[in-house]
């Protein structure tokens, strides 16, 4: 979705608005890298790898095309190859050709991967549930999914539902 203007003054946010907005940078940033440095002492795992085996364990046959997996990690193409590299240096996961496709390859969860996510989920899941699900309540949760599944939807995103597990 393009964000164009057709008027050359420029609007600054109000009071409420630079609030929220600043709110929500400041929020996922501060989350991130508190949630990083627990999986980082606990485990040796950063959140970014981290997030690389979840979506691995929850994808079919355990597996993903890379293209796939680079659609859906908050990284470039050169980052999360930088990074896959790094997990299948460290036995967590491996590459697999395509046979459909002689330039694709999957990216695929090994068992060392699936025993070391399996460890750094009930980490995680705690450190998720303490610095941020536990300060809402059930209805405050509900509303605020609501709210960002209307940015989503506002910026082109047609399927708002969560993962089935985190």
């Amino acid at each position: 979705m393009a964000i164009t203007s057709t008027n050359p003054a420029v609007e600054l946010l109000d009071g409420p608005e630079l609030r929220a907005w600043r709110g929500l940078l400041r929020t996922h940033a501060a989350l991130c890298k508190a949630l990083d440095a627990e999986l980082e002492a606990a485990h040796g795992l950063q959140l970014s790898s981290y997030e690389v085996l979840m979506y691995l364990a929850d994808a079919e046959q355990e597996r993903m095309r890379m293209c796939d997996l680079a659609s859906t990690i908050l990284l470039s193409r050169s980052g999360l190859t930088r990074l896959v590299d790094r997990l299948a240096r460290e036995g967590l996961l491996e590459r697999v050709a395509c046979c459909d496709d002689a330039r694709g390859a999957f990216a695929k969860l090994t068992p060392a991967g699936r025993e070391k996510l399996a460890q750094a989920r009930v980490t995680h899941l705690a450190g998720v549930r303490a610095i941020f699900l536990d300060r809402f309540t059930p209805e405050e949760l509900d509303r605020m999914g609501e709210s960002w599944d209307r940015v989503l939807v506002g910026i082109g995103f047609s399927c708002c539902s969560p993962p089935a597990k985190t």
